[in-house]
């Protein structure tokens, strides 16, 4: 008899389990890491997730529950599988087993899937949906970043998932949220940066709003994600009720701007703006040309400005009425001797100034004071 229409793309390659070695396992998962040699001790062992997310955010939640021992059961595209999949080059390409000449896997998926089993699952069809149901029961999470809505057509919702497993922990994860104006919306990183100020305060001084060089919204969401799933699970044991976990990653872009949304709020004046690799509240902190790199030097309190005006032969700075604490230093950072106007990292230095990113380490400690390269 021929197998049900979602349990063909079961069978197919992208779904098979398989060992580190190659071999493919029984079953009909295919494993996408190494695991470790006994997950029985992590924190997680014995909860299953049902993981209907893709691309990142919510990939990178599930992952970390992955990483701390539970057990994750991915839903894709029976098809094509993740988007993410695609996103390449580069690719890994097997170098065990019987696919060897297959384009691999992208650099990206395997980024946020270690540690988890994969379906690939219709929703339309009858078969499908039952199959989800049935994981749905037997499972202690469920994560999914569809808009809201979208799945109560295939009864995949909250309410419908919970009257079949009240115990369930449920997470949305979306771009605006559950409720509000922008609800229907698709939610991308790079729309939440700039929408939510995140932009805004990146960039040179002078320059042009920057997107951050990875999709970080994305992540602290999938985070945001993460500790909430693991509170729910202590509430759980408490009420022994599951609950639905609302997380957007516009609260979470608004969240993480932190103490700068915290100064606008308490100041009542707008934010200052783009800063480069200074910092707004502390003199000095901010990138130095030397001649084969950028390094960057920062005095986070003032006996830290101390031992750096000692490695840079700058014994008057730290007596300087106008660099002695950071908050005179701040308000002259402007000053035409202020640490912060140099541009290039000789410029600092009172003695036989250091050349290469190398000497500026050797000369900084790197144990002793914050000081690091730039790539």
């Amino acid at each position: 008899m021929a197998a049900p229409r979602a349990f063909q793309a079961i069978r197919r390659p992208l779904c098979h389990l398989r060992n580190v070695n190659g071999s493919r396992t029984s079953g009909r998962y295919r494993g996408l890491a190494t695991t470790t040699p006994d997950t029985s001790t992590l924190p997680l062992a014995g909860i299953r997730v049902l993981d209907m997310t893709r691309v990142l955010a919510g990939p990178y939640c599930t992952q970390i529950l992955g990483d701390l021992g539970a057990e994750i059961i991915k839903i894709e595209h029976p098809t094509r599988g993740d988007d993410t999949r695609a996103w390449g080059p580069p690719f890994a390409k097997p170098i065990r087993g019987e696919n060897t000449e297959s384009p691999g896997e992208s650099a990206y998926f395997l980024s946020v899937n270690r540690n988890k089993k994969s379906i690939g699952l219709s929703f339309a069809s009858s078969s499908g949906q039952s199959i989800l149901h049935s994981l749905a029961q037997t499972s202690d999470v469920l994560v999914e970043n569809y808009l809201p809505a979208t799945l109560s057509k295939y009864s995949l919702d909250y309410p419908s998932i919970r009257a079949l497993n009240p115990r369930l922990i449920y997470t949305s994860i979306t771009g605006y949220g559950q409720t509000g104006p922008y609800r229907n919306r698709a939610g991308y990183d790079v729309m939440v940066e700039a929408e939510m100020g995140l932009m805004h305060i990146t960039g040179s001084r002078d320059g042009p709003p920057v997107k951050v060089g990875v999709a970080v919204t994305d992540l602290t969401t999938g985070l945001y994600a993460s500790n909430s799933i693991m509170a729910a699970l202590l509430a759980r044991a408490r009420t022994g009720q599951g609950q639905h976990l609302d997380v957007a990653l516009s609260d979470c872009q608004v969240a993480t701007l932190a103490n700068i949304a915290s100064s606008a709020l308490i100041s009542g004046e707008p934010d200052s703006g783009r800063w480069g690799t200074s910092h707004p509240s502390i003199v000095p902190y901010r990138s130095f040309k030397t001649l084969d790199g950028d390094i960057l030097l920062g005095g986070g309190n003032d006996r830290l400005f101390g031992i750096l005006c000692a490695k840079l032969q700058k014994p008057a700075w730290p007596t300087d009425p106008r660099f002695h604490t950071n908050s005179v230093r701040v308000a002259n950072r402007d000053h035409p001797r202020s640490p912060h106007r140099s541009r290039n990292a000789d410029a600092l230095h009172g003695g036989m100034a250091p050349v290469t990113r190398g000497e500026w380490d050797a000369v900084c400690g790197r144990q002793r004071h914050p000081s690091d390269y730039e790539p």
